[in-house]
């Protein structure tokens, strides 16, 4: 006969294990917050059915991965910047521990080495509109980054073809984005390669999202594997013509089902995809490749995503059928970091030196542009700058007196400045012990004068005869007025 104690407690532990078998985030300490936008009936071009659906199923799934999901469909461009303002102030308000999940379907455009989201009611007339009425992706990354969260995570299927007639020089997919150039913590995907396009799909999800929805429901799959598999399902579906993107900052590991720790460090190489820093080299990938059956090398590069990979597998496996995809994947990705490297630096150098390897690209204009825009801007610096140090060199010592410009061949109306050679030695300073001895004010000096010839001035009548004896004796008016007052003190 069983004892009810030990039988209650059998039925607790049932419960119990049912209950975390039901709730698998239920352990997870985060906070999970998570926009899903999905942007399908645009007004001015043909809409996009499949973001619609993308943006349903992404609903679910973070759902049940234990996400507060606010879910937006059709935005223009003023409701799109209030819906991700308002997400802000929900992440900010969550605390420290939160991770953020955006999630976007649509249409994406880079314009002048930008990101853009675009709103449905974007309506271009030419290039110079898209700042205007649409949504950069640096604010929204820059909104998030500005937040103490624990996590920030991006997923864009936003790499479609470009389909406003008005944006014909602009270039294709997306630029890259560096995550480790920003605030660490963010994880960043696109649905595919930068400068690519993205295919629709003809099911009822585009190949990127059908492949989330499936990838991320596997229990305790950190996020740089998940989205490893996501690549590989992708390029599959696609017959290699798409292959997904991503760059991680993480300093945490996440996983959308199973537990995840804040101080469990987030799995090497995530920070290397397909970014120029990759740590392993092409002999590294030569010796990791050798022997093995094309297939299995082509699903290891493909899973790596780097340039080194690419190349490892182009000389090992030149004759493969899939050698001519990836060569073409690698040429663009080398294109891409580039063109990322020149508007980083943003300097004639740097687009000078994208134009001498890529000219005949899809960037080549929009580079171009941006060459003759930092040309104009360097040819007014030089003649200020030069202006400023010749001017405090040459400083003239009066203070009374204004600097003249130097003769340039801007101003050459200016006569040129001719140096002059400048004792550096600092003058002597006079230092005075006592003050000087104040001078006898004039009333006070006493003149020697002989006195003038005639009888003594005591037999002629004091004052009359002074004055003519005085006058006669000099013959000057301006004499006679000193010598009378020295007679006078004298006699």
């Amino acid at each position: 006969m069983r004892h009810p104690v030990f039988s209650n407690l059998l039925v607790a532990s049932g419960f119990f294990a049912l209950a975390q078998l039901m709730t698998p985030t239920e352990a997870v300490a985060e906070a999970r917050l998570a926009l899903v936008i999905g942007q399908s009936a645009y007004r001015t071009v043909p809409e996009l059915p499949n973001a619609a659906n993308d943006a349903k199923g992404m609903t679910e799934l973070l759902g049940n991965a234990g996400f507060t999901v606010t879910t937006a469909a059709n935005l223009g461009q003023n409701e799109m910047r209030a819906a991700i303002s308002d997400f802000a102030g929900k992440v900010g308000a969550s605390g420290a521990d939160t991770v953020a999940l955006v999630f976007y379907a649509g249409h994406g455009l880079q314009i002048d080495g930008e990101n853009y989201l675009v709103p449905v009611d974007l309506d271009p007339k030419r290039e110079a509109d898209i700042p205007l009425q649409g949504v950069r992706l640096n604010d929204l990354l820059n909104t998030l980054g500005a937040l103490p969260t624990r996590a920030r995570i991006f997923m864009l299927d936003a790499c479609r073809n470009n389909p406003f007639p008005a944006l014909s020089g602009a270039g294709h997919g997306l630029a890259i984005v560096d995550t480790k150039a920003g605030a660490p913590g963010s994880f960043i995907s696109y649905s595919t390669s930068p400068g690519a396009e993205a295919e629709d799909g003809n099911g009822i999800d585009s190949p990127y999202t059908a492949a989330a929805l499936t990838i991320a429901k596997q229990p305790n799959l950190p996020i740089e594997e998940v989205f490893k598999r996501i690549r590989v399902a992708v390029a599959q579906s696609t017959d290699g013509r798409q292959i997904p993107w991503e760059s991680s900052s993480l300093t945490t590991d996440f996983r959308f089902f199973g537990e995840s720790s804040g101080n469990t460090p987030a799995v090497p190489g995530a920070s290397a995809m397909a970014l120029a820093g990759g740590t392993r080299s092409v002999e590294d990938w030569r010796k990791t490749l050798q022997g093995k059956p094309a297939l299995t090398a082509y699903e290891l590069v493909i899973t790596e995503d780097t340039v080194e990979a690419y190349q490892a597998y182009i000389e090992l496996y030149a004759q493969d059928a899939r050698t001519p995809r990836l060569r073409t994947v690698l040429e663009r990705r080398r294109q891409m970091l580039a063109w990322e490297r020149a508007t980083a630096i943003n300097t004639r150098a740097s687009f000078e030196a994208y134009l001498a390897n890529w000219d005949n690209s899809d960037l080549a204009a929009t580079a171009r542009r941006l060459l003759l825009r930092v040309q104009n801007r360097n040819y007014a610096v030089p003649v200020a700058a030069a202006a400023t140090p010749v001017a405090v060199a040459m400083a003239p010592t009066c203070p009374c007196s204004a600097p003249t410009a130097p003769a340039t061949p801007a101003n050459p109306s200016v006569a040129p400045v001719i140096k002059k050679r400048v004792d550096d030695t600092p003058p002597k300073r006079k230092v005075v012990e006592t003050p000087p001895k104040r001078r006898p004010p004039p009333d006070d000096v006493v003149y020697e004068r002989a006195p003038p010839p005639g009888p003594p001035p005591g037999a002629i009548m004091q004052g009359v005869g002074i004055g003519i004896g005085i006058g006669v004796g000099m013959g000057s008016r301006g004499g006679d007025d000193h010598y009378r007052g020295d007679y006078n003190r004298r006699y």
